[in-house]
């Protein structure tokens, strides 16, 4: 019957390492951190980053540049494409098939801004749905007579 004063380690269980507890353990002495030296000594720990007095990576390269983590990528097209069109309804979706934005690809995900371009000749009363317009373009589908609504 077991009690508390004949309970055993449960079979398989090994008896943790004992480092630096007399020759006859062999691990005295030294107790596996070798001869003096850093690392030898009780706190004695090198960060993972250092290389052995070596100039260290994040000194060696450059600074270069600024990447906005915050930045929003459009896939965006100009009033102007549609001058030419016979359709005046356009959406997302089918702009894509007409290739006028990408569809596949890194980009094929990204919101859709309407851009008005250099052009200032745009005269068709077209009605848009995309994420985001230019002031511009706004304006000057608007003064045609048409339509700009975000979805």
């Amino acid at each position: 019957m077991l009690t508390l004063n004949n309970l055993g380690k449960p079979a398989g269980r090994k008896n943790k390492k004992r480092l630096g507890k007399g020759q006859g353990s062999g691990w005295g002495t030294q107790a596996g951190r070798g001869h003096k030296g850093k690392k030898a000594r009780a706190g004695g720990n090198v960060p993972a980053s250092f290389e052995g007095g070596q100039m260290p990576i994040h000194r060696r390269l450059p600074k270069r540049g600024f990447k906005n983590i915050f930045r929003v990528p459009y896939r965006s097209f100009n009033l102007s494409v549609l001058q030419h069109l016979e359709d005046t309804d356009f959406d997302i979706a089918k702009l894509e098939a007409m290739g006028l934005i990408p569809s596949k690809g890194q980009k094929s995900k990204a919101p859709v801004k309407v851009l008005a371009g250099t052009t200032e000749e745009f005269t068709k009363a077209v009605h848009i749905k995309a994420n985001a317009f230019s002031k511009n373009a706004i304006a000057l589908i608007e003064k045609n007579g048409g339509k700009a609504e975000v979805v």
